[in-house]
């Protein structure tokens, strides 16, 4: 009798023990789930250009490395029509008017990007010009709506006479990180290029076709 409350204690001592490691393991997930909630929160705030000052970091040229197509041409070509009427859905515009938006926006002749290391190439068909840059700081815009974004700003010290002098970056990202895509300004004048905001060629890494990137900006 005595070995069977025995063993019927220690059974009941692990059922409580299971019970207690399955509630910290859920209240563990909950509270997981929970602080990748706020931090997706918190990312998607700053993509839409809410962000406090001290938020933002320096970023190297690193963060912008590799080869970058234009996606001028599938707009052009009809490509990223589903986008526009996607935005038509949920904005303020017809299809029609945010393709004439993104027409002004995106429009460039420079179709193809090469950043390596401290030396960007701007590609025009089979022409190249190429420059070194070093980081110029970065700069604060804020918008009519309200909302504010940040160029980090790269100046050329050396290269091809028509690369530019200036490059601006602005990516929704406002610290150290890879970018997946970027609007890119560039000129020769720092404060007249940073009051462009009206077009701002975008680039996607050249690896991707089309397709991949319809659905990667209907996923964003």
């Amino acid at each position: 009798m005595t070995k069977v409350l025995k063993k019927l204690s220690y059974v009941a001592a692990i059922s409580t023990a299971l019970g207690l490691t399955g509630l910290v393991s859920a209240h563990a997930a909950s509270e997981h789930k929970h602080s990748h909630s706020h931090a997706d929160e918190a990312q998607k705030k700053v993509h839409e250009g809410y962000f406090a000052d001290d938020q933002v970091k320096a970023r190297p040229l690193s963060d912008w490395e590799g080869d970058w197509q234009s996606v001028y041409p599938y707009l052009v070509d009809g490509t990223l029509d589903p986008v526009m009427a996607d935005k038509a859905k949920h904005g303020d515009k017809s299809a029609a008017d945010y393709r004439a938006y993104y027409d002004v926006g995106y429009k460039t002749d420079v179709d193809r990007i090469l950043i390596a290391g401290s030396k960007v190439t701007f590609f025009r068909g089979e022409t190249a010009v190429s420059g070194d840059y070093e980081t110029d700081g970065h700069e604060i815009l804020t918008y009519k709506k309200g909302n504010r974004g940040v160029r980090f700003i790269f100046k050329k010290v050396a290269g091809d006479e028509a690369a530019p002098a200036f490059i601006q970056f602005s990516d929704h990202i406002i610290a150290p990180e890879k970018a997946g895509h970027y609007h890119l300004y560039w000129g020769d004048d720092r404060a007249v290029v940073l009051k462009e905001l009206t077009n701002w060629p975008t680039y996607y890494p050249a690896n991707l076709d089309g397709k991949q990137i319809l659905e990667e900006m209907l996923a964003h």
